[in-house]
């Protein structure tokens, strides 16, 4: 269960971060609202929330999951793949230290970013991507097999739907594993229940179980029609602007 989450509102100049999407530029005004509404949710499912302030300096600040893998027994503060947002960092660590005695750190010519880290139970599945190489994965598994835990690579650069690993898939409970129609049939997911999830609808991959409560991207139907069948209570969130900037519910907050 988690207690707390960090968040921050993404800044004014949220619209010049880095994108591969093809989806126009975000509304600033209605990132905002949208990022406000998804607070009251996290706060609704009995999270405190620690809020930093907007970071102009860095425009992709507002995706925070990125910036540290966060863990019971120790975190991680990550060294992000593009260069622009590794002193990201700093702020998240500062955040973070009040919480945790032990902080790891990912060091070069490693990169890490946290969206590329989908913990499942006591397994971490790393993604190898165009943000996360070997070297980071790497450290990380030996971080994670010291607290206990084990880990293993899914390479997807081959995967050009997607920036990240949680892009296309998200561990819910019980075994339960929400997968986007190109990741189905790797092999290192046969061992789960899987939600396979349609091309159309592939957006809605990144969910959020929180306390209870799958937070998931409105408009997408068919994904929470699923969910619903399979006993999950499901929460949609506009997440419009924030999918035109490579972003997902899960890369908005910290959880721990």
């Amino acid at each position: 269960m988690f207690r707390r989450a960090i968040v921050r509102p993404p800044a004014g100049n949220f619209a010049h971060g880095l994108t591969t999407a093809e989806l126009g530029k975000p509304n600033s005004a209605l990132a905002l609202s949208q990022h406000d509404a998804y607070c009251r949710a996290l706060e609704s499912s009995k999270l405190e929330l620690i809020c930093l302030p907007p970071d102009l300096e860095h425009p992709d600040s507002t995706f925070v999951e990125d910036t540290a893998v966060l863990t019971r027994p120790s975190a991680i503060v990550t060294r992000p793949g593009a260069p622009s947002r590794v002193t990201e960092v700093a702020a998240i660590r500062d955040a973070i230290r009040p919480f945790y005695r032990v902080v790891h750190e990912i060091h070069s010519p490693g990169t890490l970013d946290g969206g590329d880290v989908c913990e499942a139970g006591s397994h971490f599945f790393i993604g190898v991507s165009h943000r996360t190489n070997e070297e980071g994965a790497r450290q990380l598994g030996e971080f994670l097999s010291a607290d206990g835990f084990t880990s293993s690579l899914v390479d997807i650069r081959g995967c050009s739907s997607i920036l990240h690993l949680k892009s296309g898939i998200t561990y819910l409970q019980d075994n339960d594993l929400v997968v986007m129609q190109e990741l189905a049939e790797r092999e290192e997911f046969q061992a789960f229940n899987l939600i396979p999830v349609t091309a159309e609808e592939s957006y809605a991959c990144n969910c959020l179980l929180v306390n209870g409560r799958v937070l998931v991207a409105a408009g997408f139907p068919r994904v929470v029609s699923q969910l619903v069948r399979r006993g999950y209570r499901t929460f949609p969130l506009e997440m419009s602007e924030f999918r035109k900037m490579d972003g997902g519910l899960s890369c908005l907050s910290l959880r721990f």
